[in-house]
């Protein structure tokens, strides 16, 4: 590893520059380029909108019900956003795209400190260009909040442990950690401390670090992860009396040790993920990965902390009983360090390996598109015809892009090993945002905003909207309304069992009401599941269909 009294050296070329210029053009304008899909992306939009409309901003709602899975930092972001930029996708998904890049340049500047401006170049490269993490950059959920805010925490504690660092930047860089957790903590709750505080032990023991626990500034660091945690669970508990059980016991506790949320997904489950997340670097994981074990001639053992974070967090999340694909997201900061750590050495073989694979992607995704080019034979759904036929461009695109950028790499790898790195860097990149790009059709259909002028046409502020067997993630926020459920609580079953006034329970409840609106001559509007919506045709229950799609069946209680 180069000293870091060789950094002042390395200046930044002009290309860099340009190439950080367009990566942050493709990186901002793809904020807004896509439709709000269910289920995270349309709730925790929905729940910014309402703190802003409400004015509330201790008791988090959805739908209008009291909603406490998770700390409310992303849902105070967002409705910042909203207050300062109006509502839309962009600004909806604006904290969660800043916070990945955040989690790219800190990246970037933290490999410059603990080894030199190549490492960090190179460690912002690869995790920009990671697919999980530019992906999930785009989608607007709490796991890269999260993993944004446990970035900082452990680039702050690698500042600050480092050698070479002096005891202003030691003091500073723990603040900096412990700031993170407390942050992480805000956005999805005790994981944002659990899970790095675990990492610190197994470090102590595997490096036999025993003095770094004299190095954590623990009183001045828990006294500010306490000031910024503090005051909203004491404000909320205050507020709604079975928070704490509710969020410390039923929604973290149980969500570790039991299926109740009925997530649960085999020890393997996130291998896969994993394997497409870090694309297109695949080729060296491994062997980065077993550098990382190697005894450094340091006092503090960056590679093997960075080692270590990544396996406990992936072993944590494999053993949880509750899985969700996102859950990962943590470690990839930590691998992009510890594959730029090994691209400091000549890594002929490994970017040979790496750019075999995603010429082999590239080539598997060509197939699938040539194949699935005679899909009006093969595919008799009528409906999703036209969505497939719609990605299959993209998919062509995207394909030939690592095709060319696999070849290309390979071929540079061996003269031009740095220019290889960025020539994968960019296929990678381009080809992922290319395909998130493609599944926009597929993404209004599931959110249902096709049928949004046909609602908006019927739809009055005083207008009920019903949500009959289903909930609409997305649509509440697109149509600036909150909608009643019924028969179908969903994820608000906790809130509702403390504000039951708010849905109707039985499905012939909601039959006399809808018929008491028509008596009345009141306008009201349901979204319903479609076999439900048969049984109600069955019953002759009189509606108009305004809209309707696989999912959903949107009727009318005005008959003309």
């Amino acid at each position: 590893m180069n000293n870091n009294t060789n950094n002042n050296s390395i200046r930044f070329p002009i290309w860099l520059w340009i190439s950080l210029f367009l990566f942050l053009v493709i990186w901002f304008y793809m904020l807004g380029a896509r439709t709000l899909v269910p289920t995270d992306e349309g709730r925790y939009a929905e729940m910014a909108r309402e703190m802003v409309a409400t004015g509330d901003w201790i008791t988090p709602r959805l739908n209008a019900i009291k909603y406490f899975e998770k700390p409310p930092l992303q849902t105070w972001m967002n409705a910042l956003t909203f207050s300062a930029f109006g509502l839309g996708e962009w600004q909806a998904r604006l904290w969660t795209g800043l916070s990945a890049l955040f989690g790219i340049f800190l990246v970037g500047y933290t490999g410059t400190r603990i080894a030199n401006k190549p490492v960090g170049i190179t460690a912002a490269a690869v995790l920009g260009s990671s697919f999980w993490w530019a992906g999930l950059g785009h989608v607007n959920s709490l796991d890269m909040g999260l993993s944004g805010m446990m970035t900082l925490a452990l680039c702050g504690l690698l500042l600050a442990q480092r050698d070479q660092a002096t005891k202003t930047e030691q003091r500073n860089g723990m603040l900096l950690c412990w700031l993170g957790m407390a942050l992480a903590t805000m956005s999805k709750g005790p994981m944002g401390i659990i899970l790095p505080g675990a990492v610190l032990f197994l470090y102590t023991f595997a490096a036999r670090d025993w003095r770094i626990w004299q190095r954590l500034h623990l009183v001045k660091g828990l006294l500010l992860f306490f000031a910024i945690t503090t005051p909203w669970f004491v404000l909320v508990s205050r507020d709604n009396p079975e928070f704490l059980h509710f969020f410390f016991i039923h929604e973290h506790w149980e969500r570790f040790t039991s299926k109740v949320h009925h997530r649960d997904g085999p020890l393997y489950y996130f291998i896969p993920l994993l394997i497409v997340g870090i694309f297109p670097w695949l080729g060296l994981l491994v062997q980065s990965m077993w550098n990382g074990t190697k005894q450094q001639a340091a006092t503090f053992q960056a590679g093997k902390l960075l080692l270590i974070w990544a396996l406990f967090i992936f072993f944590f999340f494999s053993i949880s009983s509750s899985k969700l694909p996102s859950y990962i997201l943590p470690i990839f900061p930590a691998l992009a360090l510890l594959i730029a750590m090994h691209l400091e050495r000549p890594a002929y073989r490994g970017i040979v390996i790496t750019s075999a694979m995603l010429s082999l992607f590239g080539l598997i995704g060509l197939g699938f598109w040539l194949f699935f080019g005679q899909i009006p034979s093969l595919n008799k759904n009528t409906y999703d015809l036209p969505l497939y036929i719609a990605y299959l461009p993209y998919i062509a695109i995207a394909s030939g892009l690592m095709l060319i950028g696999g070849i290309k790499a390979w071929y540079l790898a061996r003269t031009k090993q740095q220019v290889a790195i960025w020539v994968l860097a960019w296929a990678g990149f381009l080809s992922g945002q290319i395909l998130m790009m493609g599944h926009e059709p597929w993404g209004r259909y599931i959110a249902g905003t096709e049928h949004l002028a046909a609602i908006q046409a019927e739809l009055k502020p005083e207008t009920s909207i019903y949500a009959v067997g289903r909930y609409e993630q997305s649509l509440p926020f697109y149509l600036r309304h909150t909608t009643i459920l019924v028969e179908h609580p969903d994820e608000m079953e906790f809130g509702l069992q403390y504000e039951p006034q708010l849905w109707i329970p039985k499905r012939e409840d909601f039959v006399k009401q809808w018929l008491d609106h028509q008596a009345n001559g009141v306008a009201a509007l349901a979204i319903i599941r479609p076999d439900i919506y048969d049984a109600f045709v069955q019953q002759g229950i009189p509606m108009r269909v305004i809209a309707q799609d696989p999912r959903r069946v949107i009727v009318s209680s005005k008959l003309n």
